[in-house]
């Protein structure tokens, strides 16, 4: 992911995304993933930030945001 500042928020995540749907979306052009966080706000980011996250099992785990002050995706870690 590019730099575009520091992170001043974060939100965790909680990812089960199975290979197959990981591929569909991804092959389909979608741009954006859609999810529920933990502590229950729906959040939005880049569905490229999952790329090195992808197992033959998919995307699964727990994830944690990190946000500028514009709520754009910071940066993307598994925790």
């Amino acid at each position: 992911m590019s730099n575009p500042g520091p992170a001043v928020s974060s939100i965790d995540v909680r990812l089960s995304i199975p290979a197959q749907e990981y591929l569909r979306l991804y092959q389909s052009g979608v741009a954006n993933v859609s999810a529920v966080a933990v502590d229950g706000r729906r959040v939005q980011f880049p569905s490229r930030a999952l790329r090195p996250f992808v197992t033959h099992q998919g995307v699964v785990g727990m994830f944690r945001l990190y946000l500028d002050e514009d709520n754009r995706l910071v940066n993307l870690v598994r925790v």
